[in-house]
C-alpha cells in the first residue's frame, strides 16, 4: 500500500526536531513502517546537507523514536548512482527536509532522484517530510524558494514538485498571513485544487485515501479550488479518512 504523511511545518527549529511539536507525525511515521527497528533515509537537499540539521535527525529519529538513520547528501557530497540507488531502494521510510523546494526538485531530477524515489514508493516505503519536504511529493507548491536566495524577492511562487499527486501544497497557513491569499491567487490563475496546511496539520495519505491530522487542536487544513468563477477556500474535517479521489476533484474545470 503506498503511504505518505507531508506536514505543514512546525516551530522554527530546523535544527532542533523535540521543539518543532510535530512529535505526533513522526510517531506515525514510524508506525506506518510496520517495522521495529526501521531505515529511515534523510534527504537534506533543500538546506544543502545542513550538519546541523542531519545532526538533529539523527539525534531525534535514532535515538527517541529508534530508527536506523542513514542520510543521503548529494550537495555537499558526491555519491555514485549505485549509492544513490542503494541508500533510497533500502529506505522503509524517506524522511525530506524542510529549505529551497525549487533547488531540491531541480538537484533530484538532475540525479535522476525523482524516479528512484517512485521506485520506494511503490515498493511500500513511507514518503515523508515538512515544509519543502512536503511539497516536493504533489504536482505544485506555493513557495518561498526565491525569496530564500533574494532578500528583496516578496512574492510566494508556485513551484512544481514530483506531481504524484494532482494538488498545489501550499504549508505554514496558520504562521504566515500571506500564504493564503497566495495560493488563492495562484489557483485563480491556474486552475486546479490546493491544499492549505498550518503548521502542526498533516495529510496522511494510505492508498486511495487520505485524512488530515494535527499535533496542535487549532490546526487546520483546508481545500481551495474555483467554483461559478470564485476561489473556495473550505475547511477539511480531521482525523476522518476519505478518498483521495475527492480532494483532488474541482468542482470547476481544471486549466493549467
Amino acid at each position: 500500500m503506498h503511504k505518505l504523511i507531508a506536514a505543514g511545518g512546525g516551530d522554527n527549529s530546523p535544527g532542533d526536531f523535540p521543539a518543532k511539536g510535530v512529535f505526533a507525525f513522526d510517531k506515525e511515521i514510524v508506525r506506518l513502517a510496520g517495522r521495529k527497528k526501521p531505515k529511515l533515509l534523510f534527504i537534506p537537499t533543500a538546506t544543502k546537507d545542513w550538519e546541523g540539521y542531519i545532526d538533529a535527525v539523527q539525534k531525534y529519529f535514532g535515538g527517541r523514536l529508534g530508527c536506523r538513520v542513514d542520510v543521503l547528501k548529494v550537495v555537499s557530497e558526491r555519491p555514485s548512482a549505485s549509492v544513490i540507488k542503494e541508500k533510497i531502494l533500502n529506505a522503509n521510510i524517506i524522511y525530506v527536509g524542510g529549505g529551497n523546494t525549487l533547488f531540491l526538485i531541480r538537484k533530484w531530477k538532475q540525479l535522476g532522484i525523482d524516479k528512484l524515489l517512485r521506485r520506494a514508493y511503490e515498493r511500500g516505503a513511507v514518503m515523508s517530510g515538512l515544509s519543502a519536504g512536503a511539497i516536493c511529493w504533489f504536482r505544485y507548491g506555493t513557495s518561498d524558494s526565491r525569496m530564500l536566495t533574494n532578500p528583496t524577492f516578496k512574492d510566494y511562487i508556485r513551484v512544481s514538485g514530483l506531481g504524484w499527486f494532482d494538488l498545489t501544497l501550499s504549508p505554514h497557513h496558520f504562521k504566515e498571513k500571506k500564504r493564503k491569499p497566495a495560493l488563492i491567487t495562484q489557483i485563480r490563475k491556474h486552475g486546479g485544487v490546493g491544499l492549505a496546511l498550518d503548521d502542526y496539520a498533516a495529510v496522511e495519505i494510505l492508498g486511495n485515501k487520505f485524512k488530515i491530522i494535527t499535533a496542535k487542536p487549532y490546526a487546520k487544513a483546508f481545500k481551495a479550488y474555483q467554483e461559478h468563477g470564485e476561489v473556495v477556500y473550505k475547511e477539511l474535517p480531521k482525523n476522518k479518512f476519505l478518498l483521495l479521489s475527492e480532494l483532488v476533484k474541482s468542482r470547476a474545470t481544471q486549466r493549467r
